[in-house]
């Protein structure tokens, strides 16, 4: 199972963090930090090879989880420079989006599994430059925090399952219920794109397929609330096996 994805503030969490050498993947500062302990922090984190991102105080304030906004928040438990194979190598969650159309759709469906701590997302779509860059702002720059692929279905399928992941296809003709099956091992989800859906090969090869409840006319809900609904139970099973972990180190404090 991956670690569990964690959020440290402050300069005393996150240099502790850096001094006995912690896998940090990312440092977040407010672009106006000058003072003495951040910047030593900061030199720290460059020493180490972490990257840096400075962001305004607004974004830092939407994006500190628990009290007080922090100037310094460092990312744990994830690194968004993974490459594909090293993500299916430490277990966890990963999705995968086939044939999807819209750029905004995928970004919605990057942001809530980046906010649901998956290991990784693919994105198998016929896009160019200027579409994989409006996917990634409407997922509100999750590729900082959570590593985004543009890569083949089939070539993804096949490394989850050489790394041992379960693989699961989202569709309204599934059999089974999220809620129905153990979604707390290494698993690949998969869904597919607003019109056509995922192929009925892949649908075929896969190690079960879920069906999301409905009860109205249209057949099925939009990519990004599937994507929520799964993820979610799967959060909700994790927790019920106590091996979620804290998202957010109760030994936080804003500088």
């Amino acid at each position: 199972m991956s670690p569990p994805v964690r959020q440290l503030r402050g300069v005393a969490e996150i240099e502790r963090a850096l001094l006995e050498h912690r896998s940090l993947g990312l440092l977040l500062v407010r672009d106006d930090v000058d003072d003495p302990d951040s910047k030593r922090v900061l030199e720290l984190a460059l020493a180490r090879g972490i990257p840096i991102r400075r962001a305004s105080a607004s974004v830092l304030r939407r994006m500190t989880s628990t009290g007080p906004p922090s100037p310094l928040l460092a990312l744990e438990g994830r690194e968004p420079a993974a490459e594909l194979d090293a993500v299916f190598a430490a277990g966890g969650a990963v999705w995968l989006l086939l044939g999807i159309a819209y750029p905004t759709n995928a970004g919605v469906a990057i942001r809530t599994a980046e906010g649901s701590g998956a290991a990784g997302i693919v994105i198998d779509a016929e896009w160019d430059h200027v579409a994989r860059r409006s996917a990634l702002r409407a997922s509100m720059r999750a590729d900082w925090y959570m590593p985004v692929f543009w890569h083949s279905a089939a070539d993804t399928i096949a490394r989850a399952r050489a790394a041992g992941h379960r693989t699961y296809a989202i569709e309204n003709t599934g059999s089974a219920e999220p809620w129905d099956l153990d979604l707390t091992t290494p698993s690949l989800f998969m869904i597919g794109g607003e019109a056509h859906g995922i192929p009925d090969a892949v649908l075929a090869a896969c190690d079960a397929v879920l069906r999301v409840p409905m009860a109205g006319f249209i057949p099925s809900y939009n990519l990004q609330i599937a994507v929520g609904v799964v993820a979610t139970e799967r959060l909700r099973q994790l927790a019920a096996r106590g091996s979620r972990g804290p998202r957010v180190s109760e030994q936080g404090e804003p500088a």
